[in-house]
């Protein structure tokens, strides 16, 4: 089974350390680490990290683009890459003892819808071949565009997996994704209201599922994930953990569901995998992929009821 995990808008994460930050006033920071990222990108560096292939596709700036590229090698990731003029955009996460993360995103190059016709030309979609689509619809493409290109990759036999921001609830009832996973604060906004229990998700999940859509998973930090599937509705509880990060706990949690998913386990088994891939990934800094170590130790540990 094929893999292609698409990054249309890349980002490098930057991490940094202050003591304390006050709003209006200069903050003194450290730099702790710089990563080259995007949703998709994730996804795959958490395939990998199981011992799982994909093909990373990534459009990158070519102002700033070496360092990317030498990242994805670094990581052992095949790649298919297509250079833009313009920068790489950067996310900032601001670190500080005792309070949530402050994240800052910048935005970067603009594209085309030229560049979708490039990415399909260049993929090898064949029944069955999976392709995720994660993160932000990129400045200069509009969700016309993505939808009709998301379309004719169905049309070809692709499994398109969903995990974005700039689809409403409309746009991905139109689609139809093989999979879909948003987390508590994303299918609030989807439905516009505010979503704070597990039976509250459980309701929504199952509106989306009754849509058509075959795999709805809902991550829920850590009071778990929901998953429906032709009906039948499953919970992952992980372990209890104290998290280092939590960023990228959502791609990894999609990887670890594609992976279980490449292997021909069932949906329940899918779901404990994506736990304990989404769980690990919050042992590690920043937005690094999780341990295999931690994925087996955390996978026996995870209980689906």
């Amino acid at each position: 089974m094929k893999i292609y995990t698409l990054t249309l808008s890349p980002a490098y994460d930057v991490h940094a350390f202050a003591q304390t930050f006050a709003a209006f006033h200069e903050n003194l920071a450290t730099v702790t680490s710089r990563e080259a990222g995007g949703k998709g990108v994730n996804i795959s560096r958490a395939l990998a990290a199981g011992g799982g292939k994909s093909t990373a596709v990534v459009v990158l700036g070519k102002e700033n683009a070496q360092e990317f590229r030498q990242a994805l090698d670094g990581a052992g990731l095949d790649s298919l890459v297509f250079l833009k003029n313009g920068r790489i955009r950067e996310n900032l996460t601001l670190h500080c003892p005792g309070v949530p993360e402050t994240r800052i995103s910048f935005t970067g190059f603009s594209v085309d819808s030229a560049v979708l016709e490039q990415v399909r030309d260049a993929m090898d979609i064949e029944p069955g071949t999976i392709v995720t689509f994660t993160g932000r619809v990129p400045v200069g493409i509009d969700m016309p565009q993505v939808k009709a290109f998301l379309k004719e990759l169905q049309n070809a036999g692709a499994r398109i997996v969903l995990d974005s921001r700039s689809f409403g609830l409309e746009d991905i009832l139109e689609v139809r994704p093989w999979l879909i996973k948003p987390n508590q604060e994303e299918i609030s906004m989807l439905f516009g209201c505010q979503i704070e229990t597990v039976e509250q998700a459980l309701e929504k999940t199952q509106v989306l599922a009754e849509a058509g859509i075959e795999n709805v998973m809902v991550s829920l930090g850590g009071d778990g994930a929901l998953l429906i599937h032709e009906g039948k509705v499953f919970r992952a509880v992980p372990p209890e953990i104290v998290p280092i990060s939590t960023i990228g706990a959502g791609d990894s949690t999609i990887g670890g569901f594609i992976a279980a998913a490449q292997k021909g386990e069932k949906p329940a088994e899918c779901l404990r995998w994506a736990a304990a891939y989404g769980t690990s990934a919050c042992l590690t800094e920043g937005s690094q992929p999780p341990r295999l170590t931690d994925i087996l130790n955390i996978l026996e540990k995870v209980q689906i009821v």
